[in-house]
């Protein structure tokens, strides 16, 4: 790689980790902060959040990847036009490829990692990401409600105990089952406990009040009395994988067994297509990028600044994959339009690259910015006419 290449490859790379960064990092919080309740609602360690928040990284980071680029991108062109860098290359001879060439190697390199990211270790995080939630959740009573803390275990019912003792024994229980519309049953006991399997609450000394439909209230008091978890710890106990947990194999030949597929085919065929096509973004970006900002200008022409034009181009054509993306779940008449938005779009910028044609603002705008530049100028030399001719 020439010098120059190596140039505008480095200073390519370091405005594409600036714009990186940042904004990776505000994304990320705010999905973190979105699962705090697996501390609170779980009683977990900060290290247990720590590690759940590490295995989100890897979904954000192909989102982000992309955007970043094409900020990368137009920034660093737009810093070189003004600084008639590009002026002087033109100047000095050197063809279009000189700048080209390393933007684009940037581009396929983010583009093979945001495939190897998002077929390989996103879905081996989510899946870990699940599976830690859901043995976090699976122990409900024994560890994980907090003491005096009325909780919500799932829609209907609610529990609450005053003191944990050792052995797996609770103090003061008091429990809310409200699942079976037809009546609404409160349990309170002194004492209780959960079997070494989970599957059962065996309460001591209480009474269970049963309230029907119609407003009649029944008490019944018992020395011991066993609530069922089994079902509820086993669906708690267990990961559901959907089809953005799976891996590039699994789409490709997925197992017609498994439940989540049986119960939504379309979501797995979404899935595996959304995965062949979005890893292609960056470098249409970068295209697009390049088309918007890869040539040398005038610092009096009237235009939208090249970063805005590439962000609203590739705004439009993330939303269009994720549109059609969304719609294959409903027809499959859309797998041509998900793979149509990087390929004509990308074979439209590069058509354009190789004619050196310019991504410009409409006429009406361009006329318009002209004008008022125009009258921005005068109204300055103006200025500038009446403080000399008071001076003198």
């Amino acid at each position: 790689m020439k010098i120059l290449e190596t140039y505008i490859l480095r200073r390519v790379g370091q405005m594409f980790l600036v714009a990186l960064l940042p904004v990776l990092a505000i994304i990320w919080t705010t999905q973190v902060l979105a699962r705090i309740n697996l501390v609170t609602d779980s009683g977990q360690s900060i290290g247990s959040f720590a590690k759940l928040a590490t295995f989100i990284l890897p979904s954000i980071i192909p989102i982000v990847l992309p955007f970043a680029l094409t900020i990368g991108i137009t920034q660093t062109l737009t810093a070189m036009n003004n600084d008639s860098e590009l002026t002087v290359i033109d100047a000095a001879g050197a063809d279009r490829g000189t700048i080209i060439r390393p933007i684009m190697l940037l581009a396929a390199v983010i583009s093979v990692f945001s495939f190897l990211v998002d077929n390989i270790v996103e879905p081996r995080a989510k899946t870990e990401a699940r599976q830690m939630i859901a043995a976090a959740y699976a122990d409900l009573l024994s560890s994980v409600i907090e003491e005096k803390t009325f909780r919500k275990i799932e829609d209907g019912l609610y529990v609450q105990i005053s003191e944990r003792l050792s052995g797996r024994i609770l103090k003061g229980l008091f429990v809310v089952d409200e699942r079976d519309p037809a009546f609404e049953l409160i349990y309170y006991a002194r004492e209780g406990a959960v079997d070494e399997n989970g599957n059962s609450l065996i309460m001591k000394d209480g009474e269970v009040h049963r309230k029907a439909a119609n407003g009649d209230v029944s008490v019944i008091k018992f020395d011991s009395y066993s609530f069922d978890l089994s079902d509820l710890t086993q669906s708690r106990g267990q990961a559901t994988l959907r089809a953005s947990d799976r891996d590039l194999a699994f789409l490709l030949h997925p197992d017609t067994k498994d439940p989540d597929y049986v119960y939504k085919p379309r979501s797995y065929v979404a899935e595996l297509h959304r995965r062949l096509t979005d890893w292609l973004l960056p470098i249409v970006f970068a295209l697009i990028s390049l088309v918007a900002a890869g040539d040398a200008r005038s610092h009096r022409e009237a235009r939208l600044h090249p970063m805005v034009v590439a962000l609203a181009l590739a705004f439009a054509l993330r939303w269009a994959a994720f549109y059609a993306a969304n719609q294959i779940e409903t027809t499959t008449s859309f797998i041509p339009v998900l793979y149509a938005v990087p390929l004509v779009s990308g074979g439209i910028a590069a058509l354009l690259l190789k004619r050196n044609r310019r991504i410009t603002m409409p006429a009406a705008i361009r006329g318009r910015v002209g004008d008022f530049w125009q009258r921005l100028q005068e109204r300055y030399s103006t200025a500038d006419d009446s403080s000399a001719g008071g001076s003198a």
